[in-house]
C-alpha cells in the first residue's frame, strides 16, 4: 500500500510541475498526449484505491453533486471598480493629481491589460486552494468554489518559499477567443442559443450549478490583485506579482513598469497593437500607483481607489449594411428600435444588430433601412451604430417610423419625449416575467429564490401570469420543476408568505409603476399612509406633495385609474397580501427638503448619503426638478448636473452637504 501512495504523490507532483510549466511559465515539456497519459494513470490508480484520494489532487477538481443554489461569498475587502479615462488629457489630470497629493516624491506606475472577464476573488489557506467568490455588488457576490476550481490554469495547491498562511488576491476569469468560437460552435449546432461574447461565455459557464458543465468549458485565469495576506507585506505591485509567479500562480507577462506618462503612452500604444493577436478580449490598461505605500495614503473613493485608472481603447468599428430596423420591447415596456445589420465581424465577434436608443437618436443621426453605417462594440462589448455614411446612400430611403401600437400585444403604446412605451405591464408576454421578478426583488417584496431564472421557468409552466399567482403557487406545482427539491420548494413557499406582510412602500415598489422609484414609494407611503387613499389621490393631489414632480403625478394617477392594475392589486389583496402601515418619520432638520446625489462621492458611498437625509426628515430621490432643494456633486457627475444649474436648484459639493449634515 504504501508503494501505491508514494506512486499515486509522484504522478501528483509531476502533474504539477507540467501545470506549472504550462500555465505559469509557458515552457512545456512534454506533449498533450504524454501529459493525458501520466492524468489518466492517476485516476485509475485513484478508482481502485478510493481512501487515498486527496480533495487537492488534480482529478478532483470536478465535484459530483450539483448544487441547488450559489451560497453568498463575503469579499474580505471590498471589490472596487475603476474609473475608466478615454483619452490624454484625463490621464494627465489623472498623473497631476496622484503627484500632487504625493507631494511630487518619485512616481512609478504599473500598466497592464484591462482584462475583459469575470472578476473574482480567489483565497487560499496554508498553500491550498481554499474559496472563489465573484464581484457581485463588491461587498458580497456568489461563492463560486467548486466551479473555480475545474479551471486547469488554477493550481490547487501553491509551492514555493515563504507563502502566506492566508492570502486572498483578485483575478479575472477569461475565455479564450478560439475556445469561445469553438464553444459557440458547438452550442449552435446543437441548437442551443451562443454566447454573444466571451466576457457572456465565462461568467456563464463560472454560473452553472453543475460544475461538470464548468469543467468542459474553456476557461483561462489570471491573478492581479492583493486583497490581503497574513505576515506578508510586498513593498509594490510588481514585487507581489513576481511573488505569485514563483509560488505557481498565473500572472500574465505583460506589464511595464514605468516612472513617466511617456513611458505610459509608449506602452498603451504597444498593447492596443498586440491587441489583436492576443488570444483573449482586453479593452484597455490599467495604470496604477507600484509603491503599496503610496497607495495606502492615496486611499479610496466610494466606488474606486484614487490611486489607480483604467485607460480605455476606442471601440472597434466596421462598415455594414442595415438590412432592417425593428422595434424590440423592453422588461419595462419601452419599445426601443434596433438596426438589424448585414453581419460584418467587429473586433472578433461577429454582430448581426444593434441597438439604434431612440427615435430622437435615428432622427439626429438620419439612419434608414438600406443604409451604410460604421457599427462599433461600446466598450468592446454592446454594439452601436455610430456613424451613417450619407454620401453613399442609394436613392430616396423612407425615413423611420415608430409604430402606433406594441409589436408584442398590440396595445396603443405612448410617449415620453423620446421614448415610446407600452402600457400593457404583466399583460404584455414581453413584460410578463420582469414585473414578477420585480415584484419579488429584494428591494419590493423581498421573495427570496424567486429571481429571473425561476421566474421565467415558472411562467414558461404556466403557473404563474401576473405577480398575484404567485400566491397560489403549492409545493406540488414545484416539485415537478427542474431543480426543485423538498427544502428548495420550502423555503420559496415559506418566503412568498412572508411577502404577504411587508410595508406600503414596498407594495408600491413592487407594483413597478413607471417611474416611481423606492424614495418616491416611500414619500407616498407616509404621506397617504394607506393604500385605498393613494388609489383615490388624483393628478393635482400628488403634485402637491414635495419632491413627487408632473411625471411621477401623472404617472401614479394613470396606473391607479387603470382597470387591469385595479384588478391585479385586487388579486393580491384576496390572496391575504396586506401592506402594513408605515410610521412617517419623525421631523427633522430636513424635514419638507429633497436631495438629488450625482456623480461619484469620496467619503461616503451613495446608499450611505440617502439615509442621512431620510434620518433627518429629508427624501432623497432619483431625479431633478424644480421642486428638487439640493443637488449634491461628487466627482464626474453627470446630466443631474447640468439640469440642477438649467433650472436654478442649489447645488452643493459634498463637503458643503457634510457640514449641513
Amino acid at each position: 500500500m504504501q508503494n501505491i501512495q508514494k506512486k499515486i504523490e509522484d504522478l501528483r507532483s509531476k502533474i504539477r510541475h507540467h501545470d506549472h510549466l504550462y500555465y505559469v511559465l509557458d515552457k512545456p515539456e512534454i506533449s498533450d498526449a504524454q501529459y493525458d497519459a501520466l492524468f489518466k494513470e492517476l485516476k485509475k490508480l485513484e478508482e481502485a484505491h478510493p481512501e487515498l484520494v486527496s480533495s487537492d489532487s488534480p482529478t478532483q477538481r470536478v465535484s459530483g453533486k450539483p448544487l441547488d443554489s450559489f451560497p453568498k461569498f463575503k469579499h474580505r475587502v471590498p471589490l472596487l471598480s475603476l474609473d475608466s479615462l478615454m483619452d490624454r488629457d484625463e490621464i494627465v489630470a489623472f498623473d497631476h493629481r496622484i503627484r500632487r497629493e504625493l507631494e511630487d516624491e518619485e512616481v512609478h506606475y504599473v500598466v497592464e491589460p484591462k482584462f475583459d472577464g469575470l472578476s473574482v476573488e480567489i483565497v487560499y489557506e496554508h498553500g491550498h486552494f481554499a474559496g472563489a467568490g465573484t464581484r457581485g455588488d463588491g461587498m458580497e457576490g456568489e461563492d463560486a468554489t467548486q466551479n473555480v476550481r475545474t479551471i486547469r490554469s488554477l493550481p490547487l495547491i501553491l509551492e514555493g518559499e515563504n507563502i502566506p498562511p492566508s492570502i486572498h488576491l483578485r483575478g479575472e476569469i477569461l475565455m479564450p477567443i478560439r475556445g469561445f468560437e469553438k464553444l459557440n460552435k458547438k452550442l449552435i449546432e446543437s441548437g442551443e442559443e451562443g454566447f454573444a461574447n466571451p466576457r457572456n461565455a465565462a461568467s456563464g459557464s463560472i454560473r452553472q450549478l453543475d460544475s461538470s458543465i464548468a469543467a468542459s468549458r474553456p476557461l483561462d485565469i489570471y491573478l492581479y490583485d492583493l486583497l490581503y495576506a497574513e505576515g506578508w507585506k510586498p513593498k509594490n505591485q510588481m514585487e507581489m506579482l513576481e511573488n505569485l509567479r514563483a509560488w505557481g500562480i498565473r500572472v500574465h507577462p505583460l506589464r511595464k513598469l514605468c516612472s513617466s506618462l511617456e513611458e505610459v503612452f509608449s506602452f498603451y500604444k504597444d498593447v492596443l497593437h498586440q491587441r489583436d493577436i492576443l488570444d483573449f478580449e482586453i479593452d484597455g490598461v490599467v495604470i496604477k500607483l507600484n509603491d503599496f505605500a503610496a497607495q495606502e495614503r492615496l486611499g479610496f473613493k466610494a466606488r474606486s481607489p484614487r490611486y489607480a485608472c483604467a485607460f480605455k481603447f476606442e471601440p472597434r468599428r466596421e462598415i455594414t449594411v442595415i438590412d432592417d430596423i425593428v422595434v424590440q420591447v423592453g422588461r419595462q415596456g419601452t419599445l426601443t428600435p434596433v438596426a438589424l445589420l448585414k453581419p460584418v465581424d467587429v473586433g472578433g465577434v461577429t454582430v448581426s444588430r444593434a441597438s439604434l436608443h431612440n427615435l430622437d437618436i435615428i432622427k439626429k443621426l438620419d439612419v434608414r433601412k438600406g443604409d451604410m453605417v460604421k457599427v462599433a462594440r461600446a466598450g468592446d462589448v454592446i454594439p452601436e451604430v455610430i456613424e451613417v455614411l450619407h454620401a453613399r446612400r442609394k436613392g430616396n430611403l423612407p425615413a423611420f417610423k415608430m409604430p402606433l401600437e406594441c409589436p408584442v400585444c398590440k396595445r396603443p403604446v405612448k410617449r415620453e419625449g423620446a421614448y415610446f412605451f407600452c402600457p400593457g405591464g404583466y399583460e404584455c408576454q414581453a413584460q410578463k416575467a420582469w414585473a414578477i421578478v420585480h415584484y419579488a426583488s429584494k428591494d419590493a417584496m423581498d421573495i427570496e429564490g424567486c429571481g429571473e431564472e425561476t421566474v421565467q421557468l415558472l411562467v414558461r409552466k404556466g403557473f404563474v401570469h401576473h405577480p398575484a399567482d404567485l400566491y397560489k403557487l403549492t409545493a406540488m406545482d414545484l416539485l415537478g420543476l427542474e431543480g426543485f427539491k423538498d427544502k428548495k420548494v420550502s423555503n420559496l413557499l415559506s418566503s412568498i408568505e412572508a411577502s404577504k406582510q411587508r410595508s406600503l412602500s414596498r407594495f408600491l415598489y413592487a407594483l413597478g409603476i413607471r417611474h416611481l422609484g423606492e424614495e418616491m414609494a416611500r414619500v407616498l407611503a407616509h404621506h397617504f399612509g394607506s393604500l385605498q387613499k393613494i388609489q383615490e389621490a388624483t393628478e393635482e393631489e400628488l403634485t402637491q406633495i414635495h419632491g413627487v414632480g408632473p411625471q411621477i403625478s401623472k404617472s401614479v394617477a394613470a396606473y391607479f385609474s387603470n382597470r387591469a392594475s385595479r384588478k391585479l392589486i385586487q388579486s393580491l389583496l384576496a390572496a391575504a397580501v396586506k401592506p402594513l402601515f408605515e410610521k412617517s418619520p419623525a421631523k427633522g432638520k430636513f424635514s419638507g427638503m429633497s436631495f438629488v446625489f450625482t456623480g461619484e462621492l469620496s467619503q461616503l458611498a451613495r446608499a450611505d448619503a440617502e439615509k442621512k437625509v431620510r434620518d433627518r426628515g429629508g427624501a432623497a430621490t432619483g431625479s431633478v426638478s424644480k421642486k428638487t432643494s439640493y443637488v449634491v456633486v461628487g466627482e464626474n457627475p453627470g446630466s443631474k448636473h447640468e439640469k440642477a444649474e438649467k433650472l436654478g436648484v442649489t447645488v452643493l459639493t459634498e463637503d458643503e452637504f457634510l457640514k449641513m449634515v
